[in-house]
């Protein structure tokens, strides 16, 4: 289990299972307003269900490269980084900025909230 924010910032971008671990039943996710996955999902199942398995099977190779971390010292980390991938569909690659900010309380995840350009993902999907 990580041990502080940072950590746990770090796992979400190469430890799943890590990550999840860290996940409470009140744990909020939030994906961009007005995105094709926008939306606030609540708990481990809703999450994986909502965001992850959604990437994974409409996406080639979607990733998140991690860039910049940025800890508060308050249990608050932003992110920052690019997603890339090939939407399935339409055979169209996505390269997009995104922010992400973890808030982390007692090594549980509280709260994670996503900044992105819409736009590219949904030029990408059609």
């Amino acid at each position: 289990m990580p041990n502080s924010a940072l950590e746990l910032a770090k796992a979400a971008y190469t430890d799943k299972p890590r990550l999840f671990a860290a996940i409470m039943p009140e744990t909020t996710w939030t994906e961009t307003e007005g995105g094709p996955y926008g939306g606030v999902f609540t708990g481990p199942e809703a999450i994986r269900a909502g965001v992850f398995a959604r990437l994974q099977g409409e996406w080639d190779d979607f990733t998140a490269h991690p860039q910049d971390y940025c800890p508060s010292g308050d249990g608050v980390v932003v992110v920052l980084g690019r997603y890339t991938g090939v939407y399935k569909k339409t055979g169209k690659q996505l390269d997009a900025a995104f922010a992400h900010v973890f808030t982390v309380r007692d090594q549980k995840l509280v709260k994670f909230v996503q900044y992105t350009d819409t736009a590219l993902f949904r030029d990408a999907m059609s």
